[in-house]
């Protein structure tokens, strides 16, 4: 049996020798009998006219998949997604359609945790405008700017959402002596307290505890602009909030209103509601604000770990067997359930 695999690619991408640019997904894929077809697709129709017959998608890029594409799916028993978000996907119209949709939550964690604990101390010691006053001969300007704020040491890191990167961040946050809190309301109390942070029932709670906020939401309806301007008035005077999550958790024109405003002392984000930033967007012009490209999961080993770990997965689901990181783990399969097979000794992927 052989089976199409539909690679999504942003408009207007060149393609190429296909073997060649997936031959870490292919590892997986060719010894069960798929083939990788790439569309760079500027509409869904576009993109179905290649993708309607296809057994499997993958997408890290390009247009979202929405409930009007997943209906177009003829046959398709599988989406991998080659990031942690799965926000690109209609996760829920995925799951009405028998499809599985996996992520990759476990390949870049502790890189995306040392980006986060890389921001908070550039915001910390205010890196950028130290290094502004060095070039620009205003070298007396450095103490006093810092001298107007707190030591790390006892201060207190609020974490929005204790997923895997938050957990990873509180690790590494535990060497500079800061004082721990977290607020998830879909992570007991006990998971917190194990990694030795206190938990807190409201976000309200941690805004106004926390002298950096560090956040680490996926991004759906339920987080779009979670830490808004009611947030943000809450926070200490002296505050630094950080992002690392996904954009549009923060609302960015609430932000730049704090930080105009001095009631958010500096702040630091990875991650924008819209992807490419615009270079005239008003918190680039802050002195105290810290911008980098969506890169904290970015190393020598995360595109090959990741791409490898999205084709074992797909080819796990259309093997019949379950993958180890499905999104979407209520789904009744598309596969059929004679493919569907037991793992050697009863051992699922995950045990």
């Amino acid at each position: 049996m052989s089976y199409k695999v539909v690679a999504q690619l942003p408009a207007h991408a060149q393609t190429g020798d296909v073997r060649e640019r997936y031959a870490w997904e292919l590892e997986s894929l060719s010894p069960i009998g798929a083939e990788i077809v790439e569309v760079a697709a500027a509409t869904p129709a576009e993109f179905l006219a290649v993708a309607a017959d296809a057994d499997a998608l993958i997408t890290s890029w390009g247009f979202r998949i929405t409930e009007e594409i997943i209906a177009g799916l003829e046959r398709c028993s599988v989406i991998g997604v080659g990031s942690v978000g799965t926000d690109m996907v209609d996760v829920d119209a995925a799951t009405r359609a028998g499809i599985v949709v996996t992520n990759t939550p476990d390949i870049f964690i502790e890189e995306v945790a040392d980006h986060a604990l890389a921001l908070l101390l550039a915001c910390a010691r205010r890196v950028t405008e130290m290094h502004a006053m060095v070039a620009e001969g205003r070298w007396a300007e450095g103490r006093p700017l810092l001298s107007r704020y707190p030591r790390l040491w006892g201060t207190t890191l609020g974490l929005v959402s204790f997923g895997n990167v938050a957990r990873a961040t509180a690790r590494r946050a535990k060497a500079f002596g800061f004082h721990l809190v977290a607020y998830d309301p879909y992570v007991s109390e006990l998971a917190m307290t194990a990694e030795g942070v206190e938990p807190v029932t409201s976000l309200g709670e941690l805004m106004e505890r926390s002298d950096y906020v560090s956040v680490h939401s996926p991004y759906n309806a339920e987080t779009h602009h979670l830490v808004g301007a009611a947030e943000l008035a809450r926070i200490k005077p002296h505050a630094v909030v950080i992002n690392t999550g996904r954009g549009g958790v923060i609302d960015e024109e609430a932000l730049a209103e704090g930080l105009a405003q001095g009631r958010v002392s500096a702040a630091g984000l990875d991650v924008f509601e819209v992807e490419p930033v615009d270079p005239s967007h008003p918190l680039l012009a802050f002195p105290n604000f810290i911008a980098s490209p969506h890169v904290a999961s970015a190393t020598s080993r995360m595109r090959p770990e990741t791409r490898r770990r999205v084709g074992r997965e797909v080819a796990l689901v259309l093997a019949g067997r379950w993958p180890r990181s499905s999104v979407n783990p209520t789904v009744l399969p598309r596969t059929p359930l004679d493919r569907w097979q037991p793992y050697p000794m009863g051992r699922g992927p995950n045990r």
